[in-house]
């Protein structure tokens, strides 16, 4: 069952995770995140070292992606890979789909020696859970590697055999929530001459930047590789500011398609746009934050809602099936807007309450107690 209080620790800030987590166990840990397991795994021969955080399977088994890179230590590892395995349990409870949430996390070596390896032993972990956990693309995965785990398992997605990279339907899902935003903020029809702020022009950004440049929008792009923020400038006539001034440019849309924890309380005040409405998962560091950008009447558009459109592209088939499907992003975020218009509470508390509604309904599959699977 999902635990109620874990929306609040998962947005908690750096400083305060590091105090909180110094004194607790794993256990304690994955219990108050209401994670039902955690499983690790490593292969000397490879240089694997991989985590696996099944976070909710009362609507279906867990569906997430496998990112892999370094982090400074095992403990900050460990908690970004359960952050976003929550977060894989809201977006799909909040779209409705037939699965629950869960993340894999692969500790990136100095060096892979051995890339197909190094993919096909963790496939092979992969069968040791036995279809709790669904794998996919994510931050440094790609498709190639999704066809390395799918030579040794059937639990993955986005192989060339299988859709393909989603990064594409993420970015048309952040555009129609941008659509929706603007139109219910700024009183919009259409993006032309709107200035949005990119920061992030990996896969899914520059996707994104394409798809804005093609509906009139003025784009100002951020990336820490400075030539995809040039790639950006040269096809979509982009304006490139450093990483940190990103968050101050005066702006209509502030878009973080990077990674998480952007929205913080050393950035918050730094926000000069209407709206924030990005593909990041996470992007906010604490709830609080979120309570703060409502109170300076800045709409945050919830990225489990807005960045759901890979998922959509992994789970249904038929591409006009997913297409229509990722068009419902527009309506949902009217929906949102005006909930929180209404009842003065922060869109991203309204879409808690939504999923926490939806998951507090499900019939669990069976009794999965938390547990945790140790090395081997």
């Amino acid at each position: 069952m999902f635990n109620a209080i874990s929306h609040n620790v998962l947005q908690l800030p750096v400083s305060e995770k590091k105090t909180r987590y110094q004194s607790s166990s794993i256990f304690e840990l994955a219990s108050t995140f209401g994670l039902e397991d955690l499983h690790f795994k490593q292969d000397l021969a490879t240089g694997l070292q991989a985590i696996v955080a099944i976070h909710n399977t009362s609507r279906g088994p867990a569906l997430g992606g496998t990112r892999c890179m370094s982090y400074a230590t095992e403990s900050a590892a460990i908690v970004d890979v359960i952050r976003l395995a929550q977060g894989m349990s809201y977006k799909s409870a909040f779209a409705h789909m037939p699965y629950g949430g869960g993340k894999a996390v692969l500790i990136r070596p100095h060096q892979i020696l051995n890339r197909d390896a190094y993919f096909e032993s963790f496939g092979k972990f992969l069968n040791t859970l036995n279809g709790r956990f669904i794998t996919a693309v994510d931050v440094g995965t790609g498709v190639d590697d999704m066809d390395r785990i799918a030579h040794c398992s059937p639990f993955v997605k986005c192989t060339s055999n299988h859709r393909g990279d989603p990064s594409g339907d993420t970015a048309k899902g952040v555009l129609n929530g941008i659509k929706a935003a603007i139109k219910v903020c700024l009183q919009h029809d259409d993006l032309h001459d709107v200035r949005i702020a990119i920061q992030g022009v990996g896969k899914v950004g520059t996707f994104l930047a394409e798809l804005l440049h093609q509906e009139g929008a003025k784009l100002i792009v951020s990336d820490i590789n400075h030539k995809s923020a040039e790639y950006c400038a040269q096809l979509f006539g982009a304006e490139i500011v450093s990483p940190e001034q990103i968050y101050s440019v005066h702006c209509d849309v502030f878009s973080p398609c990077a990674l998480g924890g952007s929205l913080n309380a050393n950035t918050m005040h730094l926000i000069n746009a209407r709206i924030i409405c990005g593909s990041a998962n996470n992007q906010l560091a604490s709830i609080s934050v979120g309570d703060s950008l409502h109170q300076k009447q800045i709409f945050l558009v919830p990225d489990y809602v807005v960045n759901v459109g890979g998922l959509i592209h992994i789970v249904i088939e038929s591409n006009a099936e997913a297409q229509t499907k990722v068009s419902e992003i527009y309506d949902a975020v009217i929906d949102i807007y005006r909930r929180s218009q209404k009842n003065n509470i922060p869109s991203q508390r309204i879409a808690n309450q939504m999923v926490e509604q939806i998951l507090s309904q499900a019939k669990p599959h069976g009794n999965n107690p938390c547990y945790v699977r140790g090395l081997t």
